[in-house]
């Protein structure tokens, strides 16, 4: 039983150490309020999916910048994934 206790401890501690140094949240409402203003460059939709395209924070979330639609904008898939590179080193906690 002492054993099983100190196993629930750790995965506990362990749980909760991921959500405090995981990603900040995003908003689902922001991200749909930017498409609406800024339909997708591939399909010219408000809603629903952008083929080939991301919406990205301009200013990363995790150097403070805001989770608004005035910080969001589209990029390629590609430009996306190469941003995300460097943000993750930029913003890596020591």
């Amino acid at each position: 039983m002492e054993r099983l206790a100190r196993h629930l401890g750790l995965i506990t501690f362990v749980l909760l150490a991921g959500q405090a140094w995981s990603k900040p949240p995003r908003s689902g409402a922001a991200k749909a309020e930017f498409q609406r203003a800024n339909p997708c460059p591939a399909t010219e939709q408000s809603r629903g999916a952008c083929p080939g395209y991301v919406i990205d924070h301009i200013k990363p979330l995790c150097a403070g910048g805001p989770d608004h639609p005035d910080n969001m904008q589209w990029q390629t898939v590609e430009e996306g994934k190469a941003k995300d590179r460097e943000e993750r080193k930029a913003c890596k906690r020591p």
